[in-house]
C-alpha cells in the first residue's frame, strides 16, 4: 500500500499558531506589550515567583533575550528582581503591585479572547487537539 505524504496538518498547525499570535500581538500592543514581555508576566502572574531559567523554560526563551526582557519590564515598573536569601546566585523574579494590577486588568480580556478562538470546538474536540498535540510533541 502505497503511503500518502502530506504535510497538511503541520501547514494549519503553523497558520493558525502565526493567526492567533498576531492576534495576541494586536491586543497587547494595546498595553504597551510585546508577546514574549506578556508571556513573561503570564508566568508570573500564574506562577508567582520565578527565576530568570524557569521563565525562559515556560516560555521557551533563551537566558539572554530573557535578561533583556525582565530589564526593559523592570525599566517600566512592571517587576522585580530579589535576592534569594539561601543562595546568593539566585535571583527571583516577581510582579510589582503595578505589575499585578496591570495583570489583573489584562487577563480577562484575553482569556475571552483565546475563548472565543477556540469556541466552536466541543468539549470533546478540545480534548482530542489536546491529545493530537501532546502526541505530536512527544515524537519531536
Amino acid at each position: 500500500m502505497e503511503r500518502k505524504c502530506t504535510n497538511q496538518p503541520f501547514l494549519l498547525l503553523m497558520q493558525t499558531s502565526k493567526a492567533i499570535q498576531e492576534r495576541i500581538r494586536d491586543e497587547m500592543s494595546k498595553n504597551k506589550l510585546s508577546i514574549t514581555e506578556f508571556s513573561v508576566l503570564e508566568v508570573l502572574f500564574h506562577k508567582g515567583k520565578q527565576t530568570i531559567q524557569q521563565i525562559g523554560s515556560k516560555i521557551l526563551i533563551s537566558s539572554g533575550s530573557m535578561t533583556y526582557v525582565i530589564d526593559k519590564l523592570e525599566k517600566k515598573g512592571i517587576l522585580k528582581r530579589n535576592d534569594c536569601r539561601e543562595d546568593r546566585r539566585v535571583i527571583h523574579i516577581t510582579l510589582t503591585a503595578e505589575g499585578i494590577e496591570m495583570m489583573e486588568s489584562i487577563m480577562p480580556k484575553y482569556q475571552d479572547m483565546i475563548d472565543s478562538i477556540f469556541a466552536d470546538l466541543t468539549d470533546n474536540e478540545s480534548q482530542l487537539l489536546v491529545d493530537s498535540l501532546k502526541k505530536v510533541s512527544n515524537r519531536v
